[in-house]
């Protein structure tokens, strides 16, 4: 069987200037994986790399055995907040009902049972209440549900999340890590840029490391150590540790 997702040699650069460089994993079914790394690693920049959103200078990706092109079905993919046009004008549904137009054919459109689909998503990240609510009206914590709705409607088996706690309250934080425990527990596979690694053992299974070049990847017992953490964030980091919490990492 395929693994969910490979990749092979992977360099980005911008003007010349490496951003990720010579990059390669492999990342096993149904694993919770946090990509942990400083500013300026290149952890956005891996995910678009991947989803083919900015260009490679070298390497390959196989998703499922096979191109993205091919497989884009089985993807979905929640962005950073800040790149999204928050002032489009349309509502809850509407975001939400562009997950199922990779289930559609060519000038198919989405029939009652799309529409029932997006309102279980809806329902299931707590924003049943908001479906007809412009998403320009929405609060930082709701448009980030709203479009973590659309990425379930998808319905995919591998799933890419950038950044989804930044600027949420801690009802939609812990909203969404329910939600990512879900998806584990269906077999899927995501994988999530993440900073606060307070709760990195307590969100992920499995983590990867990265500052331009990948430093590790595997279980987060195995890697989310001092040495390990040391290799990622140099020596910018003071580092906490004892026997009875988990390490503390923060910048100087």
């Amino acid at each position: 069987m395929a693994f969910p997702l490979s990749v092979k040699n992977l360099t980005v650069a911008y003007q010349k200037k490496p951003v990720l460089e010579d990059i390669s994993f492999r990342v096993p079914e149904g694993k919770l994986i946090g990509i942990i790394g400083p500013n300026g690693a290149g952890k956005s920049t891996l995910i678009k790399a991947i989803l083919e959103l900015v260009p490679s200078i070298t390497g390959e990706v196989a998703i499922f055995g096979d191109s993205y092109k091919k497989t884009r079905k089985r993807v979905g993919y929640v962005p950073q907040r800040e790149s999204v046009d928050w002032d489009f004008p349309t509502d809850a549904l509407d975001v939400v009902m562009m997950g199922r137009y990779g289930h559609l054919g060519w000038f198919k459109r989405p029939d009652k049972k799309d529409k029932a689909v997006a309102l279980e998503c809806l329902d299931q990240v707590g924003m049943g209440q908001f479906v007809h609510r412009q998403i320009s009206q929405l609060s930082g914590g709701q448009q980030q549900r709203v479009f973590l709705a659309r990425a379930l409607a998808q319905d995919a088996e591998l799933y890419f999340m950038d950044e989804p706690f930044v600027g949420v309250d801690a009802a939609t934080e812990k909203a969404i890590i329910a939600l990512l425990m879900k998806l584990k527990s269906q077999g899927k596979t995501v994988l999530v840029v993440h900073h606060d690694l307070n709760t990195v053992k307590e969100y992920f299974d499995w983590i990867m490391l990265l500052n331009v070049k990948l430093v590790g990847i595997g279980p987060t017992e195995e890697l989310f150590t001092k040495d390990y953490l040391q290799k990622t964030y140099g020596g910018s980091l003071t580092m906490l540790d004892s026997n009875t919490s988990p390490i503390i990492v923060s910048p100087r």
